[in-house]
């Protein structure tokens, strides 16, 4: 068989069309980010950043073209405003690269996993790559400036053991354990995306020009809160740290450097993302208050995404993605 005559699949193409939505509006907020930040080291790794993406836009473009289906529009230089004044501060900036290139490692590695045709394998091997430089890049750069919230320390144990007690389970009424190792690796990261995206919903609440938008943007801020609460203290009923807030960290400027349709799309972007998060959170999860958070969390999430997608539809901002061909329709034409 001709590989490179092979035609893409619903899913690769489906993966391409993901890429481009996501990574033009993570885009359009780094351009803007380096504008604004001033320590030479951070802008240089944004800087990487726009370069990568703007190579892999390309070869997204090339692959959409060949295919004979049309580039999606997304987000471009009409969703941002430069010389507005300074939203976010360097440390955000940062932080901000940070969680958007664990989004985009993640993404390249469920989109490789569902590839076939050599070269678009080829292409999220490179992606991965990309992703992977970057990570190691915000890593150093926040160690080294003090900015990186590292997950709770665990004291050694002197030899395996087994569970003996149903009670492994019962997290309510104090009888049960403490959280095990792999219970605070989704726990940590769920709490630092939840922090980001009510920071965001902080910062882009202050800016956005439709009140409409605003609205939503106060109830994904406040979703966000009360989730961060609530992981919050179950990390804190076993004595374990929580990740640093990064409210702060915005500014009070009113003026916005960005469109209202990418506020509001990096916002429902967020929570969709999160949904997966949760879902891994609550597969690996053992103790039964643990679970109940997970899945209060989901449920949560559920109504900000319906009301994200009611809102972006009655703007007509949501682009829709290739679907599948309709045969009932198609047979009422002939």
């Amino acid at each position: 068989m001709d590989m490179d005559k092979l035609k893409l699949t619903s899913s690769e193409i489906g993966s391409l069309w993901g890429e481009y939505i996501n990574g033009t509006a993570t885009d359009v907020v780094n351009r803007y980010m380096y504008s604004i930040v001033e320590d030479e080291a951070i802008k240089a790794v944004f800087n990487d950043a726009i370069e990568t993406f703007e190579k892999q836009k390309n070869q997204i473009k090339a692959f959409f073209e060949n295919e004979g289906f049309p580039v999606p529009i997304g987000f471009n230089e009409t969703d941002l405003y430069l010389g507005k004044q300074r939203l976010f501060s360097d440390a955000f900036c940062l932080n901000y690269l940070h969680i958007m290139t664990l989004h985009g490692l993640l993404g390249h590695i469920a989109s490789l996993g569902i590839s076939v045709r050599k070269d678009l394998r080829e292409f999220y091997d490179s992606c991965d790559n990309d992703a992977k430089k970057m990570y190691h890049q915000t890593v150093d750069l926040l160690l080294e400036k003090g900015l990186f919230q590292r997950d709770p320390l665990y004291y050694a144990y002197e030899h395996p053991e087994f569970v003996s007690s149903k009670d492994f389970k019962d997290g309510f009424f104090g009888k049960g354990r403490t959280l095990a190792a792999t219970e605070i690796i989704s726990i940590s990261l769920n709490l630092k995306k939840s922090i980001m995206a009510k920071t965001l919903s902080i910062a882009f609440s202050q800016v956005a020009e439709s009140k409409e938008v605003r609205k939503f943007l106060t109830k994904s801020e406040r979703t966000a809160d009360g989730q961060i609460k609530a992981f919050a203290k179950i990390l804190q009923g076993d004595n374990l740290p929580v990740p640093k807030s990064l409210e702060t960290e915005v500014t009070i400027s009113t003026d916005s450097p960005f469109s209202d349709k990418l506020l509001l799309y990096h916002i429902g972007f967020l929570f969709q993302a999160a949904q997966n998060y949760h879902g891994a959170g609550l597969a690996s999860s053992m103790r039964t208050d643990l679970i109940a958070t997970y899945e209060s969390t989901i449920i949560q999430n559920l109504s900000v995404t319906k009301d994200w997608f009611d809102l972006m539809v009655k703007n007509k901002w949501l682009e829709q993605p290739p679907i599948a061909p309709n045969r009932t329709e198609i047979a009422k034409q002939k």
